[in-house]
């Protein structure tokens, strides 16, 4: 299958293309600007890098969240934009699943911990069973200090907000915290492609229409909406 994978969830921006087992190529920027001024871009680069045109693909696939509100729907709506032109399927990715990919055959309990701004966190737990990350139990956003207090035994940390909450998830945690090198808690969209590839089976509808983002708690305007008169 060639798979063409997006995600814009947080400040990095990444596609990547995929080819049956092998990475063809693939674009990370980790900068500031927003995602709808590059993503087209990068989505040229890696096709032109694959000599392939959008038709040829087989399958799209796009971080749906949780993650920044913004990111997200400018990431879907891309996604969205170029399955329907194409009459690809789209197949929706977990962005805490995501993160799991980075600790590959990892002996613990994984625990993607994710700044969700707010002084929160979006927070699942995984272990890895036949090659992929598999959930234990709901995605949750909640303060570090609770998600932490959570959990029990050794745990392997990652994502953004290992760097942020460092010194609590020492303080909780000590010994038990298995945390990994910096360049690990780098979400990817590579990592997105090959979920993708797992996930998706033929047949089943994977309908762009009717795929929505997760943002797990609700946005500012939904929790403040715009007062009457």
């Amino acid at each position: 299958m060639k798979i063409l994978a997006l995600d814009t969830a947080s400040t990095t921006g990444s596609v990547a293309l995929l080819d049956g087992q092998k990475l063809v190529a693939e674009t990370l920027l980790n900068i500031k600007a927003v995602h709808s001024e590059r993503l087209l871009d990068q989505v040229e680069q890696v096709l032109q890098a694959g000599n392939l045109a959008l038709a040829e693909l087989d399958l799209i696939a796009v971080v749906r969240g949780p993650g920044s509100f913004t990111g997200l729907r400018i990431g879907l709506a891309t996604a969205k934009g170029l399955a329907q032109a194409a009459k690809l399927p789209l197949i929706g990715i977990s962005s805490l699943q995501l993160l799991a990919m980075n600790l590959p055959l990892c002996p613990v309990p994984i625990c993607s911990f994710v700044d969700a701004r707010k002084k929160e966190v979006y927070t699942a737990l995984f272990h890895w069973n036949d090659g992929l990350p598999v959930l234990d139990g709901p995605e949750l956003v909640m303060p570090p200090e609770q998600a932490l207090r959570r959990l029990s035994g050794q745990v392997a940390l990652v994502g953004d907000a290992v760097e942020i909450y460092r010194p609590i998830i020492t303080e909780i945690l000590g010994d038990r915290a298995s945390l990994p090198a910096d360049c690990h808690h780098q979400p990817r969209a590579s990592a997105a492609a090959v979920l993708a590839a797992r996930l998706y089976q033929p047949g089943q509808q994977f309908d762009a229409a009717h795929l929505a983002p997760v943002y797990i708690r609700p946005s500012d305007a939904e929790l403040n909406p715009p007062k009457a008169g």
